[in-house]
């Protein structure tokens, strides 16, 4: 049974990483075997790691499974004075598996989180033994419209009832059929929640700047690469997994019955494909 946010939550550890000189506390998720090979989970905006949750613990039996809240995001410091941007969050990325003694790695990457990996898999190649990349902004695919209007100062003092029906847009209307309302109240739970979530959120979003993906020399990585993109999605389209399959190297498996909320959409699906790519 999936764990509710509430579980997740408690469930969670954290650790301080650097970012841009400033110590950050940073949450994450953590399951499976010490000694096991690590999977890294990355998550996008405006998620955080529960988007994982009824994907990471199934590779819990096989892997060292670490699912992070982004730093701004989730259950991680969300205050002021730090850069949100995925060039920070590659820097808050590589800090946490520094404090977690982790070496080498596997990384599945979701949206946002997926140009932090991109970064990482191109910086630190010999790092990251295979990549997955599900819906990930990359190139010059994004901002979207819907996250370039909440980056907007009003949002940070926008009403709960107005922002509660902006994130059901996102979450409840967004998911392909019906929602699961656990899967909702999660996504909704940082923002609406936790002390300066609205805030945060605004943040989190202006902070998306699309010279950090046009940056990445692609050719770079060699981890190996899976593409599970959804191939109805209609903000991060499959033409952009098929490009990074073009330059990289690697393996498209389109998946129907999904718009961008793929792990959710097709959990089982997700899960299964993981745990037929991904090396022990």
């Amino acid at each position: 049974m999936t764990q509710t946010h509430t579980e997740w939550t408690d469930a969670q550890s954290s650790a301080t990483v650097d970012v841009d000189g400033h110590d950050v506390e940073m949450a994450y998720y953590e399951d499976g075997p010490a000694d096991a090979t690590p999977v890294v989970f990355v998550h996008g905006v405006p998620t955080w790691g529960y988007l994982w949750a009824k994907v990471a613990p199934e590779l819990a039996g096989e892997f060292r499974v670490i699912v992070p809240d982004m730093v701004g995001y989730g259950n991680s410091e969300n205050g002021e004075g730090f850069d949100r941007s995925i060039r920070a969050q590659e820097q808050a990325l590589d800090g946490l598996l520094e404090a977690l003694d982790i070496e080498t790695f596997h990384l599945v990457a979701h949206d946002i989180g997926g140009g932090a990996a991109l970064r990482l898999a191109a910086h630190q190649p010999h790092r990251v033994e295979q990549l997955v990349c599900s819906n990930v902004v990359c190139y010059e695919s994004w901002p979207v419209e819907f996250v370039s209007t909440i980056g907007l100062p009003k949002t940070a003092g926008m009403g709960d009832e107005e922002l509660d029906a902006k994130l059901d847009f996102a979450f409840a209307d967004g998911a392909y059929g019906e929602a699961d309302p656990d899967f909702v109240a999660g996504m909704k739970y940082p923002w609406l929640e936790r002390e300066g979530g609205k805030r945060a959120l605004a943040r989190a979003a202006v902070a998306t700047n699309t010279n950090h993906t046009t940056e990445i020399t692609y050719e770079d990585i060699t981890a190996d690469l899976l593409c599970l993109w959804a191939e109805a999605d209609q903000m991060q389209q499959v033409e952009y997994g098929e490009r990074l399959v073009e330059d990289i190297g690697g393996e498209m498996i389109r998946l129907d019955e999904a718009f961008h909320w793929v792990p959710e959409d097709r959990a089982e699906t997700f899960a299964s494909e993981l745990d037929g790519f991904l090396e022990p």
